[in-house]
């Protein structure tokens, strides 16, 4: 299958520049189509190994070109796993895996139904995703970041979304890396040992959260993150919150789904009571309806606080990535709401780099120029019932 090609809008960037930090090769990318070709390249090239994570893999152009190319080195005698969520690629049919694995590719769907009933913990097995989207190849090169393995390529405003079938939120905007690098074998290492874990394998305890102190890093510096909230001591918060602290003077932050609590939220609050500008980049229209209500009720709250927020339009915003003072990016799977804080499993990388904070900048304004900024009369203007729907979907918060 081909993909189609992208065309470009003036501002739209398709993907950032290279930037190098701490020795390693940092390449951003904003769209779906370049990334999945570069993936595509990657894989085809590979030599030893293909190991992938992803939340959604979908049965469309983008997932049966990445599963062709999978295969392709399985049957070259190349150790390649796949391994997908069972409810974010809960439409991808058998066939397809049954292919991958007559290839000879190891394909594990976490947390399916029949993992699910042999846990101990029946209702948290099912409650929980892996929520990463991850991919190494080789001993060298590594990607990470919020983008699935689905085909978004064409699809630049709404019509364009519903002229292919698709809902309105298709054509998503995101954020994704492409490491090439030493430091590659860390995102190796976290894949293999929840690989084994899975499989009820023999594996080394994970290594302790050691959180630096994020006001005295070098110039360049790369954190990788594994979160597995279960565990109180590798939730993302301890690690996002004295990361926001140190913030002096800019906060932009581009989310699918701000509902963040507790910690975090404090922190954020207190940011900008000590003069640090905080941005919050949402989507206009979200893929999930009730999340859309649930971050309306709570723009009152930020804006009183002086927190701008903005409304992407057209496209359906579905990045997890933080800018700090011109210096620190985060880029990831994890998103500030509940379940990305509190339930799932995710990974984000915390890169102390000037160059790449202003290219990951650059990507955020582009989001804030095709937005709206929120103000208070937006929010005067919802309906009585509308309003009541948000604090309804608000108190479900911690579900969706």
């Amino acid at each position: 299958m081909q993909l189609q090609e992208p065309h470009s809008e003036p501002g739209d960037r398709q993907s950032a520049e290279r930037v190098i930090v701490a020795g390693h090769e940092l390449r951003l990318f904003a769209e779906s189509p370049p990334l999945i070709e570069a993936m595509l390249a990657d894989i085809r090239a590979a030599g030893s190994r293909v190991w992938m994570e992803s939340y959604i893999f979908a049965d469309d152009a983008a997932g049966q070109a990445v599963a062709d190319a999978l295969a392709q080195r399985a049957q070259a005698g190349l150790d390649v796993r796949l391994m997908i969520d069972a409810f974010g690629s809960f439409s991808l049919p058998g066939a397809l895996l049954n292919r991958l694995r007559d290839a000879g590719v190891h394909v594990h769907v976490f947390h399916s139904l029949g993992h699910v009933l042999r846990a101990p913990r029946i209702l948290q097995a099912l409650n929980q995703r892996n929520h990463r989207k991850l991919l190494v190849v080789d001993e060298r090169i590594a990607y990470f970041g919020g983008m699935n393995v689905v085909d978004q390529s064409g699809i630049r405003t709404v019509h364009d979304a519903k002229r292919r079938g698709l809902p309105a939120s298709a054509g998503w905007r995101d954020v994704h890396a492409r490491l090439a690098g030493p430091r590659q074998a860390e995102i190796a290492a976290l894949m293999d040992r929840l690989w084994k874990r899975v499989h009820r394998q023999p594996r080394d305890k994970p290594p302790r959260w050691r959180v630096p102190d994020f006001s005295h890093a070098p110039r360049e510096a790369l954190y990788f993150f594994a979160s597995r909230p279960t565990f109180a001591e590798r939730r993302p918060h301890r690690v996002l919150v004295p990361l926001i602290r140190q913030a002096r003077r800019e906060i932009i932050v581009s989310m699918a789904y701000f509902m963040p609590r507790g910690r975090v939220l404090r922190e954020l609050v207190k940011a900008r009571r000590r003069g640090v500008r905080v941005r919050v980049i949402v989507p206009e229209a979200s893929d999930v309806k009730l999340v859309d209500w649930a971050m309306r009720h709570f723009y009152e709250y930020l804006l009183k606080r002086g927190i701008r927020i903005y409304e992407r339009r057209d496209r359906m915003l579905h990045s997890k990535a933080m800018v700090i003072d011109g210096r620190w990016s985060v880029i990831g799977s994890c998103n500030l709401d509940v379940r990305s804080l509190r339930i799932n499993l995710e990974f984000f990388a915390v890169i102390h780099s000037p160059p790449l904070a202003v290219e990951l900048g650059r990507i955020c304004v582009e989001e804030m120029q095709a937005s709206r900024r929120v103000d208070a009369d937006y929010c005067r203007r919802r309906t009585f019932w509308r309003r009541q729907l948000d604090r309804l979907a608000w108190s479900l918060r911690k579900w969706l």
